[in-house]
């Protein structure tokens, strides 16, 4: 045990000789640090938590790459099939950390009732869909079954079932009009049958989106079983969207065309990158107001404990020696207000995990409660960076101990 921890133990276990000046100014410090964590646990993951559903919800409709016709013209219907029997389906053996690809087709609709109407855009999908990403968005029924032979069955949304009064089991008479069409009958009619319903809480594809089979869009459009409307591609790492949707556009055919989630929703995708910019600064705030108030603790610390100072001096005990004995005294406590900051916060953090506390405005952040990513990565590289920089910003302070003249110090009451 070296001379400058004993001297600092020594300190630590002495606190009841501290003045109660010193000892506010102290527990304010160590609240100011327990206080300075919550906020910064609770700020890193509801923002991180924030953009990864998001990014979810986006990717559960779109797939993170869409692979389309370039003579849609950025239709929301498909207009030119594409022909399945393609190099990268089902498996895009091209690029690597590529999940999954599936097919789908999109047609605008009309779902009547007796009372009223609603504007949707039918996403047909066959059974090369992966449920896995919309599972969770399920509250009633059960999912559609596009196995043989075609049927009727769609998952429709909340916003859709509220708005026309339709539940699961009712029939949904939807009307698709007919382009170009020499036949008398200027619209296709299909009676589907409601077995889901979801609420994923982004309004803006809750408020658009039906699933059917792609079947139903093959078959009015005129087009081959083989045929789809485009192919929704996930990748293994979010991150790298951007490198493998460009890699992706250098594998497809040229009449085609790949486009990310990111660029297609680029206002929703720069909004998210305004919370990086947020949670750095919240935390610089943050670190700065608690490195003021352990600078402040410090200061007082070394003017109680200044005859203690001109008596180590006077023995032959160099600056650096001493001014450890405070920094020590210093990071002791901020290990503790971290101590109890990490366990109010992550505390915090799993009640509103598991039990939804926190409720937010869906038609504002696309969520109705405040979502929360915990990561252990995280949580240690905020104990760590907080008190690094507290220590940091506590070395300046600590020069006042070289100003201390011994004779002085040791008359000082």
């Amino acid at each position: 045990m070296n001379f400058e921890y004993f001297i600092a133990k020594r300190l630590i276990k002495g606190k009841e000789h501290k003045s109660s000046i010193s000892s506010a100014i102290i527990k304010i410090a160590i609240f100011a640090i327990a206080i300075g964590m919550v906020m910064m646990l609770i700020t890193v993951a509801t923002g991180i938590g924030l953009q990864r559903k998001i990014r979810e919800k986006v990717a559960a409709f779109n797939g993170h790459v869409i692979i389309t016709s370039y003579d849609n013209n950025n239709s929301i219907e498909s207009l030119i099939p594409i022909k399945k029997d393609q190099h990268f389906y089902p498996n895009f053996v091209d690029v690597e950390g590529i999940k999954h690809v599936q097919g789908f087709a999109t047609k605008g609709g009309l779902i009547r009732t007796e009372d009223d109407f609603e504007g949707v855009v039918v996403k047909g999908i066959g059974n090369d869909y992966d449920w896995s990403y919309f599972e969770e968005y399920l509250i009633k029924g059960a999912l559609p079954d596009f196995k043989d032979p075609r049927n009727n069955q769609i998952l429709i949304s909340a916003y859709t079932s509220s708005r026309l009064g339709l539940e699961v089991g009712d029939k949904a008479n939807t009307i698709f009009l007919k382009k170009n069409s020499s036949s008398n009958i200027p619209a296709n009619i299909r009676a589907f049958e409601i077995v889901g319903v979801y609420d994923s809480g982004f309004q803006e594809f809750d408020e658009k989106f039906i699933f059917a089979d792609i079947r139903h869009i093959q078959k009015m459009n005129k087009w081959k079983d083989g045929e789809v409307g485009g192919f929704e591609v996930f990748i293994d790492d979010f991150d790298e969207i951007d490198k493998k949707g460009k890699e992706i556009y250098e594998s497809i055919p040229s009449d085609l065309e790949a486009q990310t989630i990111a660029l297609k929703y680029g206002s929703i995708f720069e909004w998210l990158k305004l919370f990086d910019l947020n949670i750095i600064g919240i935390i610089g705030i943050i670190i700065l107001v608690a490195g003021i108030n352990m600078i402040t603790a410090l200061l007082v610390l070394i003017l109680e404990r200044t005859q203690m100072i001109g008596i180590l001096k006077s023995l032959g005990t160099n600056d650096w020696s001493i001014r450890k004995v405070f920094l020590y005294n210093a990071g002791y406590l901020i290990l503790l207000g971290l101590f109890w900051g990490n366990l109010i916060g992550i505390s915090l953090l799993f009640i509103q995990k598991h039990y939804g506390v926190i409720g937010l405005n869906p038609a504002t952040y696309y969520v109705s409660t405040a979502p929360i990513y915990i990561s252990l990565g995280y949580i240690i590289l905020l104990n760590i960076g907080t008190t690094f920089l507290c220590l940091t910003m506590l070395l300046i302070p600590s020069y006042v101990i070289a100003k201390i003249s011994p004779s002085k110090a040791i008359r000082f009451q």
